[in-house]
C-alpha cells in the first residue's frame, strides 16, 4: 500500500485543524485560554481513534488471500524461468562440449548453433523481465483493491461511531506516537472487514 502513508499524512493534518478547532472554536476573542479543559475531565473525548494497519493486513482475511494468491504466482513463475535457466544451461554445457570434441561438421554449423542459443538467452531475459512486471502489475491491483476495502469499511464503520478522525498506526510510519488503548478500534474494524468478506475457499 505504497499511496497510504501519504493519504494519511494529509489525514494528520486535517486532524491538527480539528483538534486546533476543538481547543479554540467555542472560546471567546479575548480570552486565549481553551474553552475545553481536559485536566481531570474524565466525561470529555475526543471524536478520534485510530486502526493498527499491521495488526489489518495480518489478520485480514481478504488480505491473507491475496497474499498467498500473489505467492502462488511468484513461485509458479520462478519455477518456469528457474527450469528454463536450467535448459540453457544445459544447451551451452552440450555446446561447449561438441565444439571442444569437434562435433559439428563445420564451422558454419557451430556458429548456427551458437547463434540458436544466444537467441535462446535473450528470451529467457524477456521472459523474466515480463513475468516479473506482471506480477508487479499484479501486485499493485491488488494493493489497491485492499486499500479500497479498508477505506470503505471504515468509512460504513464511522457512520455508526462517528469520529471526526481516524489515524492510521503502522510500523515505523506511525502517524501516532502515543495514543490510549481506548481509541484504538482496529478490533471493531477487523471484525467488519471479515464479516464482509467470504473466501474462495469458504465459497466452494
Amino acid at each position: 500500500m505504497k499511496n497510504l502513508p501519504y493519504v494519511l499524512n494529509a489525514i494528520l493534518f486535517v486532524a491538527v485543524i480539528v483538534l486546533y478547532v476543538l481547543f479554540f472554536k467555542s472560546g471567546s476573542k479575548n480570552d486565549l485560554t481553551p474553552s475545553v479543559k481536559f485536566e481531570n475531565d474524565s466525561s470529555f473525548t475526543l471524536p478520534v481513534a485510530y486502526v493498527n494497519i499491521d495488526s489489518v493486513l495480518v489478520n485480514y482475511t481478504y488480505a491473507k488471500d491475496i497474499n498467498e494468491t500473489l505467492m502462488r504466482k511468484f513461485e509458479s513463475s520462478r519455477a518456469s524461468v528457474n527450469q528454463k535457466q536450467k535448459n540453457f544451461v544445459s544447451e551451452q554445457q552440450e555446446f561447449q562440449r561438441k565444439l571442444q570434441n569437434n562435433g559439428f561438421l563445420n564451422e558454419e554449423r557451430a556458429k548456427v548453433e551458437y547463434e540458436r542459443i544466444q537467441k535462446v538467452g535473450l528470451e529467457l531475459e524477456k521472459t523474466a523481465g515480463r513475468l516479473e512486471q506482471e506480477l508487479a502489475v499484479e501486485q499493485h491491483k491488488m494493493n489497491t483493491q485492499l486499500e479500497d476495502s479498508i477505506r470503505n469499511c471504515i468509512k460504513e464503520y464511522n457512520l455508526q461511531a462517528n469520529y471526526q478522525v481516524i489515524f492510521s498506526n503502522t510500523g515505523g510510519l506511525s502517524n501516532i506516537i502515543y495514543a490510549k488503548e481506548g481509541y484504538d478500534i482496529t478490533d471493531a474494524v477487523l471484525a467488519l472487514l471479515n464479516s464482509r468478506y467470504t473466501s474462495p475457499a469458504k465459497k466452494d
